[in-house]
């Protein structure tokens, strides 16, 4: 079985399903919405409730706030752990980056598209692209 990082936004919808889906056929999965640390993963809004609208100082010094500093280490933590990455869309710009990581080290690399969205050429570099569930599961074998 497989060690996956799954990758996601916190407004996917299916992410908590796929991890459970994923956990039920034998694979460990890390989930960031709750890391083994403990709580219930990182918004930038625990910093600042105005994050989305801060300046690039702002940012860059929230990028330094301990609180950034636990998630980044645990998240980095299980991209070591893992040998595999499913990147469940609709996610942004971490989930990406964490994929393209993956996928650089020469983990298997699945993107996983529940729902169609704008076709993006570039998943060609990930082994495979599926459009259900259940192919999920095959791609993962």
């Amino acid at each position: 079985m497989a060690k996956i990082y799954a990758a996601s936004s916190w407004r996917n919808k299916f992410f908590p399903d796929v991890v459970e889906r994923l956990r039920a056929e034998g694979h460990e999965v890390y989930d960031f919405r709750h890391p083994p640390h403990g709580g219930n993963g990182f918004r930038w809004t625990e910093l600042d409730e105005n994050a989305p609208d801060w300046t690039f100082e702002e940012y860059r010094e929230g990028l330094r706030h301990p609180k950034a500093e636990r998630q980044f280490a645990a998240d980095l933590e299980a991209l070591e752990w893992a040998d595999t990455c499913v990147l469940i869309l609709p996610s942004g710009r971490s989930a990406h980056t964490e994929a393209g990581w993956c996928k650089g080290r020469g983990m298997k690399t699945v993107v996983y598209i529940p729902e169609m969205q704008e076709p993006e050429l570039m998943y060609k570099l990930f082994d495979a692209v599926v459009g259900s569930i259940d192919e999920l599961v095959e791609a993962l074998k």
